[in-house]
């Protein structure tokens, strides 16, 4: 069996949590198997939440601290843990984010934070974290859409955004959400500064299929690449890996729709759902 991974309780709560869990764990003489058994949990959980890839939720993190007699000290981090919107591998992203002149960004699932409505926000996030109260979901909301100043202030970057068909299609929210988001989408598609294309199922297998895929650039600095899955982000500074991520891209806004025939496509998509509202009973 291999050695569990060393985590430095210094690089972030998360970690500093997950650290004192496995010592807890370990004093009580428990396997994550066994410790699952009494919550109860999947021991996976368990060591998703000593790796520090995952938090626990409120109940499960209470059974925690009283099964490994922690007296308090796990539902004391938890607080600071849920305190903090954003996960520790985004936030050396979301540092870097407001310093960009120009943004280049595939998304393959959704759209992207600094364009999202209110409504669309908090569908997709009531929806990957069910165990969450609406005070968490609202205070979730609030983080992403005070982001979105980047996006409104006087001199903001240039932005240009290839969505996959699949974010146009899949009605988050329902069908009024969606013409809302798209309507939103379709606006800032006029401003000087943003470009919006759409890669259509019909362009087939694509450099960027595991993901989505962000590029910085900066007025001073070298680019910097951002992916990220639902679950997990990794910024890359080496300069040969972002070279190759920024060849990908080209490559993405070369099958992609041009910006003209995307908006095109996007007002169709938007009357689809206008449609589907109109004939929703009253």
């Amino acid at each position: 069996m291999p050695a569990p991974k060393e985590l430095d309780p210094s690089a972030s709560l998360a970690a500093l949590y997950g650290t004192k869990l496995r010592k807890l764990r370990g004093r009580a003489g428990l396997t994550q198997r066994q410790l699952g058994d009494r919550v109860p949990i999947a021991h996976s959980r368990i060591a998703q939440f000593e790796l520090g890839n995952e938090v626990p939720p409120e109940d499960v993190n209470g059974r925690l601290d009283l099964i490994l007699g922690a007296e308090g000290d796990l539902v004391d981090l938890w607080g600071h843990l849920r305190r903090t919107p954003y996960p520790d591998w985004a936030r050396r992203y979301m540092a870097l984010e407001p310093k960009a002149v120009k943004m280049l960004k595939y998304m393959a699932q959704a759209v992207p934070g600094l364009w999202q409505t209110e409504n669309y926000a908090r569908a997709l996030l009531r929806t990957s974290r069910p165990r969450d109260s609406d005070r968490e979901i609202d205070k979730l909301v609030s983080a992403r859409l005070e982001r979105q100043v980047i996006a409104q202030r006087e001199s903001p970057p240039l932005f240009w955004c290839i969505v996959d068909e699949a974010v146009l299609r899949r009605p988050v929210g329902g069908a009024e959400v969606m013409a809302d988001q798209l309507d939103r989408l379709l606006a800032l598609a006029r401003t000087p500064h943003v470009v919006l294309q759409v890669l259509p199922f019909g362009a087939g297998e694509h450099p960027v299929m595991g993901g989505s895929l962000t590029l910085l650039s900066f007025e001073r600095g070298p680019d910097v690449a951002y992916t990220e899955s639902s679950r997990s982000g990794e910024l890359v500074e080496a300069q040969e890996e972002v070279a190759a991520y920024a060849l990908a891209y080209d490559l993405l806004q070369a099958k992609a729709l041009a910006p003209d025939e995307s908006l095109t496509l996007v007002r169709s998509v938007v009357e689809e759902y206008r449609a589907c509202e109109s004939t929703v009973p009253t």
